[in-house]
């Protein structure tokens, strides 16, 4: 059964920096894609960005060109930079391994998620 810890979460000013980290045990981690998603509170899940197996990577508009996924499959940890951060960023953000098809990220688990603050 794989395990995913989210970490790296945190108070930034808007304009800031935070990396989320998401460590995998359990499974094998290259084999699989990896998806941020992010949740606010009174809204629904949605996708921030995936990075597949092999390392294609796709960005929700609202953070292209500031958020960056990447992943270490020799540390089993998946990665996501944020870079100029918005207030409108503030969530909860979750790491999840999965399938991509159609450019369509599928999970299949599930982290226990990070709590990303900005504030103004």
């Amino acid at each position: 059964q794989v395990q995913l810890v989210e970490s790296g979460g945190g108070l930034v000013q808007a304009g800031g920096s935070l990396r989320l980290s998401c460590a995998a045990s359990g499974r094998t981690f290259r084999a699989y894609a990896m998806g941020w998603f992010r949740q606010s509170p009174g809204k629904e899940r949605e996708f921030v960005a995936h990075i597949s197996a092999s390392g294609g990577s796709a960005y929700a508009d609202s953070v292209k060109g500031r958020f960056t996924i990447s992943r270490d499959n020799t540390k089993n940890t998946g990665y996501l930079q944020m870079n100029s951060l918005k207030p409108e960023d503030t969530a909860v953000y979750y790491c999840a391994l999965g399938r991509i098809m159609f450019n369509s990220f599928t999970p299949s688990n599930w982290g226990q998620g990070t709590q990303v603050t900005v504030s103004s």
